[in-house]
């Protein structure tokens, strides 16, 4: 097992197979002509695979890929495939744009559940938001993946003016579709803009969703980040992942790989860990990892607290969120 210095269990892994995307969201990346990292800096799909499965065998039993967008990247379905074949349970996420093109790749990698990346169910404002005219493919995989039997989340970053006032629109939509939104608080970044005053916080969310609607509390998992609700008779549900408010670092488990191979042991953490250049050198990246998730700070990677409002955006030291991974 892979246990940090507060006895916290590390068993989920996140990997982000590229820093590419085709849409530009402005709260993930920092401007419209973005350099990517080049391809040789990247984990390549052997040397992805390979790292993985240390982790796998030190106790990891679920790996989420990640982005940028990871379906971008040419060899998507082989790093997939290949994956699938450890001890793991293999899930994505992803903006949608392309996941028509790759059901049968799911299917035959096991992947059962998907979070599906969409902040508004406004088509101008989609465009305003990501810079790209995506909303309708997007919103067509969405419900195909529905239909097809998927375990479909859509992940919602919610802006205070911006897309704040569209919460009940996404909760109706739970009303007839096995559809589970979740509401995620804006998080700060380099070159995403964040101040406090954007921050529509989980009581918020309530607060605005439980005047229109009569909402239960679902129970959540030991390790999950998100709190779970259904509103009453829907189908589907929604839920809100309170990280500047109310955050949930007690529990959690969870590492992250970027695509240049640097281990981050914190969504947050100033510091990160380079495996790929010593694995590339061939030698034993256990002891980088264990040292690494040792070091973890016991919230939000030692760089601020819940009280989200003293927070100044251009004192945190930390990649954008597209070259991490989310």
């Amino acid at each position: 097992m892979i246990r940090d210095s507060f006895n916290r269990i590390h068993n989920y892994l996140r990997i982000s197979m590229t820093d590419n995307c085709n849409l530009r969201c402005f709260y993930c990346m920092p401007e419209e002509d973005y350099s990517f990292t080049p391809a040789s800096r990247l984990m390549q799909k052997d040397e992805l695979v390979s790292i993985a499965k240390v982790f796998v065998q030190h106790g990891v039993d679920k790996i989420r890929l990640t982005g940028g967008e990871p379906l971008v990247r040419k060899d998507a379905a082989e790093i997939m495939r290949a994956l699938s074949k450890l001890p793991v349970s293999l899930t994505m996420t992803t903006n949608g744009s392309r996941l028509h093109e790759f059901t049968e790749v799911f299917r035959e990698c096991g992947i059962k559940s998907l979070n599906i990346s969409l902040d508004t169910l406004d088509r101008d404002k989609f465009s305003v938001l990501t810079r790209r005219d995506q909303f309708d493919r997007i919103t067509e995989n969405i419900r195909l993946y529905i239909e097809e039997g998927f375990h479909v989340k859509v992940n919602v970053v919610v802006m205070r003016g911006i897309n704040d006032m569209e919460l009940n629109d996404f909760v109706e939509w739970t009303r007839h579709e096995n559809v589970h939104v979740r509401f995620i608080e804006f998080m700060p970044f380099t070159g995403n803009r964040w101040n406090s005053d954007k921050v529509f916080t989980w009581q918020d969310m309530i607060d605005r969703i439980g005047a229109q609607y009569e909402i239960e509390r679902l129970e959540d998992g030991p390790n999950d980040t998100a709190k779970k609700y259904r509103a009453h008779r829907h189908t589907g549900t929604f839920a809100v992942i309170s990280t500047m408010s109310a955050p949930f670092c007690a529990g959690c488990n969870r590492m992250r790989l970027t695509a240049d191979g640097k281990l981050k042991n914190c969504l947050f953490s100033k510091t990160e860990t380079d495996l790929l250049t010593p694995f590339r050198n061939g030698e034993d990246i256990l002891p980088l990892i264990r040292a690494s998730i040792d070091a973890k700070a016991k919230m939000l990677g030692g760089q601020f607290t819940e009280d989200f409002e003293q927070i100044h955006a251009e004192d945190i030291d930390n990649r954008s969120m597209i070259t991490i991974g989310g």
